[in-house]
Parts: C-alpha cells; structure tokens; sequence
C-alpha cells in the first residue's frame, strides 16, 4: 500500500456515503443480494449480530422476559384492527395472494390458488400476537405476560442501504401485556434503559434518550421513546424504541382480563425493538478510513494471531508459541464470555494478510515471526490506535494485561464516540443561526452538517414538518431536559422545552 494512503477509498472526507459501503465490503459483513433490496450478512457480519443476540437476550431475561415465536404471515383483516397502525405500515406491507405455483405449456410458473384472504409478510407483530394473548388471558393471575421474539421483518422499501434500511432485516420485538397502565409504562421505561446500557456499554455508543414526537409515534402507540445516536457525519440513528401502546391494541385484539374486583377490563400493552441497523450504528460510529473497528464486547474475534515462517521448523517454533498463547488465554473470560483467537494460517503474502484483518476491524492483531522469537515477544496492534503502529511485548505480559486491555479499548472507543457527541451539540436560539447550521458549507458535500441542535420548540406539527425543508427532524425530547423557559427555534412562540434536532439516516 503507498504511503500516506488509506485501506478504505473514498475516506470518510470525501465521500461518507461511498466510505460506508466500502467498509462494509472489505470487512466481509455483508453484500447486496440478488433479491432487489435484500443483503446477505456474512459469516464476520453475522457473529457480530449473533454476539448482539446473545447480549441481549441474557438482558431481556435478567428483566423477567422469555423468547417465543409467531407466524410471520398476517391475515390482511388482522392489520385493519388498529386504524393507526394500518395507515402507518400500509404503504411497506408485502402481500401473499396465492398459495401454489403451475407450470404453463411453455413451461412459464405463474400464480394459482388465490387465498380467500391474503397474508402480509410481518413488517411488525402486534396485531398477530395480540391474537395469541387474547386466548392466553382471562384472569389478572395470567398477566404479566413478557415475551420477546427474535425473527426476520419485511418492510418494502424503495431506496436501500445495507444494514441501515433494507427490504428483509432482522431483529427483535418484545411485546408485553400489563393489568394496569403504571406497570405498563414502567415497562416501557425498563426497556429503553436496557437499550441505552447495551447501546453504551456493549456497542460503545453513547446515545440520548427521550420521547419521539407525536408525528414521529411508532402507528398506534400513544408514546414512543427512543434512542439516539451521533454518527462520525454528524446525522443521527435512531438505534432503538419503545412504545407504550395504551389499550389501543388490546382493544384491537380483544385482550381483556377479569380483575381482582371481579370487573371485566382491558389490558395494558407495550413493544419495543432494535434490529441489525445496529451493525451500521457501530460501522458508522466506530470504522476509520483503514476499515472497521469492532469494540472488544461485541467482537466476532478478540485476537487474531498471524504466523510467520519460511519453512517448517520455523513454523513449528511459532506454533509453539502460539499455542502457548491460545493454552494461557482460554482460562481468562471477558466480562464472562469465552475470549475468541482466530489463527490465520493461509498461505498469502504477510502484508496483505495483515492489512485484511486491520479492516475486518478485530480488537487485537498479533504478529509473530522467528525475529520475535529472538527477542521473546510478539507484536501486537490494538485496532483502535489510529497510527496502526505495533507493541512488542513478551507473552507472559500480553497474557496478563489481556482482560484491562481489552476493557480499554472498549472504554476509549466509547469516550471517543462520547466526545463526537459533545463536541457536536449545541444549544441554537436563533433562527438564522439554526438555518446556517444546518446549511452545508460545501455544496459538494450536501449532507455534511454540524451536528444536534438543542433547540426550543412550541410542540407545533406545523413547525416540525417546516424544518424538514432542511432535511431536518426532531429526533426526540431528551429525557434529561428540563423545563426552561425560551421561545420556539422556528415560529419564535413560547416554549419550555429543548429538543433535538438533527439531520438523520
């Protein structure tokens, strides 16, 4: 590679757009499929959302939820139930109308069998597990019910992006059914914090959470709280919801319970989900213009070892130390999961080797030759050092520092993701200054802006839906704002509150 370049073209600078996808390809996370709008995750790719699962699912139990699974086709009349939800998913909804294929004389295959009903392909599952609660339920002894499914979506979308926004993705959605409406809103809160300290401690990626607006509500929900993340362009993603559902869909469903006092009543219902536009969250927060950037607790491979040896009795010496090394680390756990060391002993050229693994974005990279052998030491690169310049240090010390070492890489991707965010917020009061803000300095680069306004806003659809002419959203109402008097960023009437404004993906 010449000096002074880069193993990702374009950089982020040039064009952050370009800069994601090539990211994702030479990482080997994913590629478009030949279904139009659909990926393919690939084996590095999918650890990293199996690692996700695995962290999540364990936090999802810890808080008294246990996994189930529903039909992933819909009848059509289940959907018209709830007239909010419908008008929100109506336009995403894939649709079965057939249930067998003929051959025709030309040997064409074309539909046959027409449903007597046709089947939505789920782009959500709240009116099809409603349908299973309103059996389950009959007394108050049968509620709380705290289930969580983990499935695949379709939701028809028209311009794609891998992980951030495809036709078929992945994810989980809890769905909850509570005897009274404090339980169910405690739940909703309980469950964007559990969002919050995975996104943070596991991801490492600081996130704001609030309250979405009316306008931005999940359809049907009558609050929806999210999570909100700063990526390295500036714009937001909202990395996770949580909605109170009221008794809108209980009401749909027919999910109705005889109380203590023996008074037939509705429930209390909740959903909330996130789903692999988490795997863009961390490329986007965490990748550099040498590739990706996995943080250690999420990592498809802790360490990966790369030998180096001109013949066998030189190969037999490295293995010796490289077993050495695998034998010493398997008794260490990383925050109680195993630590993960791949070998890669293919038989390439050493400086295209090692410049693959620096974009596959592992944590650790060790290098070891019979000149280390001489000086008893190895050669390690922390991914998370932007100079990609190499430690030699003898076994024994690499060992024993492995576990704080990892939990500093871990903390220095966060704190470093942290400053973005605060360096890049700012409190705006004026309108011509929010304008400005929001203006791309470079007409070449149109979507580079300056980051979250925290501005004050009169709680107006009519000024949320006039900033959008910058491409522009509430993203929401931070949880942590407190009520101050001011005046609305865009119509200049009182307000007491700020809000997040940002450009988003």
């Amino acid at each position: 590679m010449a000096k002074n370049r880069t193993a990702i073209t374009p950089t982020r600078e040039e064009n952050y757009a370009e800069w994601y996808q090539n990211v994702i390809k030479e990482a080997e996370l994913a590629e478009n499929s030949d279904v139009r709008g659909c990926m393919v995750i690939k084996p590095w790719g999918y650890t990293i959302w199996e690692n996700m699962q695995r962290e999540l699912d364990d936090m999802f139990k810890e808080t008294g939820h246990t996994n189930a699974y529903f039909p992933l086709f819909i009848p059509l009349s289940y959907l018209q139930k709830e007239a909010d939800h419908v008008e929100g998913f109506a336009k995403e909804c894939a649709i079965v109308t057939h249930h067998r294929l003929t051959q025709q004389v030309d040997g064409k295959l074309v539909p046959d069998g027409k449903l007597d009903e046709p089947l939505v392909v789920r782009p959500t599952s709240e009116t099809i597990i409603g349908a299973s609660y309103a059996k389950w339920v009959n007394s108050y002894r049968d509620l709380p019910i705290l289930i969580n499914q983990w499935a695949n979506v379709v939701r028809w979308e028209m311009r794609t992006r891998l992980f951030l926004r495809t036709t078929e993705f992945l994810w989980q959605e809890g769905h909850t059914v509570h005897a009274t409406k404090a339980e169910a809103v405690e739940e909703t809160f309980k469950m964007l914090n559990v969002y919050k300290k995975f996104a943070e401690e596991i991801l490492a990626i600081p996130v704001i959470e609030g309250e979405k607006t009316e306008s931005e509500r999940f359809p049907g929900a009558v609050f929806t709280y999210s999570i909100e993340a700063m990526m390295q362009d500036k714009k937001a993603l909202q990395s996770g919801t949580s909605h109170f559902l009221g008794q809108k869909f209980a009401k749909a469903s027919k999910i109705k319970f005889q109380s203590k006092k023996g008074k037939e009543e509705f429930a209390w219902t909740t959903s909330w989900g996130v789903s692999t536009r988490l795997i863009g969250a961390l490329i986007m927060t965490h990748a550099d213009d040498n590739g990706m950037i996995i943080p250690p607790r999420i990592a498809s491979a802790h360490i990966v070892i790369l030998p180096i040896y001109k013949n066998d009795e030189e190969r037999e010496k490295i293995f010796a130390v490289v077993n050495e090394i695998g034998k010493k680390v398997s008794k260490l756990r990383f925050h109680d999961r195993k630590i993960v060391i791949k070998v890669d002993d293919r038989d390439i050229r050493g400086g295209e080797k090692n410049w693959y693994w620096i974009k596959k974005g592992a944590p650790l990279k060790i290098e070891i030759g019979p000149k280390d052998l001489e000086k008893n030491t190895i050669a390690v690169l922390r991914r998370d050092n932007p100079s990609l310049k190499k430690s030699f240090i003898e076994v024994e010390e690499f060992v024993s520092n492995l576990i704080d070492t990892l939990d500093d890489i871990q903390n220095n991707m966060y704190n470093k993701a942290k400053k973005l965010l605060i360096d890049n917020t700012f409190e705006i009061d004026n309108y011509n200054e929010f304008v400005k803000f929001f203006t791309p300095k470079n007409i070449n680069k149109p979507e580079i802006h300056g980051g979250f306004a925290s501005s004050h806003w009169c709680g107006s659809v009519d000024c949320e839906e006039r900033v959008k002419k910058f491409k522009v959203t509430i993203r929401n109402i931070p949880s942590s704002t407190k009520e101050e008097k001011g005046k609305c960023i865009i119509c200049g009437k009182d307000s007491n509150k700020r809000v997040i404004f940002a450009k988003s993906y």
